[in-house]
């Protein structure tokens, strides 16, 4: 499973309010299949399938164009592991786990 972090900007708007924009956003993300979404304070992730995930961020950058943004810019990262079945909260599960215990990365094979 990918996980992507994606911070899209749409430039040239006429205000520094881009929560209108983000709402739009999201809205376009819950038409999207095949993928999980959550929405932080700085970004928003996608989880699922490369392909899917690809799709939706593909969904996601073109939305502010559709709402008269002039230009967009996007920002993108993306975590794809295949050698393990993953997700964001399974990654943020494993440094809590090792935060409770004491383990440190000189101390275990790191994730």
């Amino acid at each position: 499973m990918a996980i992507a972090e994606v911070t899209v900007i749409p430039i040239g708007t006429g205000s520094t309010s881009l929560s209108a924009y983000v709402a739009d956003m999201q809205r376009v993300l819950d038409t999207q299949q095949g993928v999980t979404v959550q929405l932080t304070p700085m970004s928003t992730i996608i989880e699922g399938d490369i392909a899917d995930v690809l799709r939706a961020i593909h969904a996601l950058h073109e939305s502010p164009f559709q709402a008269g943004a002039g230009r967009v810019s996007t920002s993108i990262k993306i975590d794809d592991r295949r050698d393990h079945p993953t997700s964001a909260q399974y990654k943020l599960d494993s440094v809590r786990e090792k935060l409770s215990n004491g383990t440190s990365a000189t101390t275990t094979k790191s994730e």
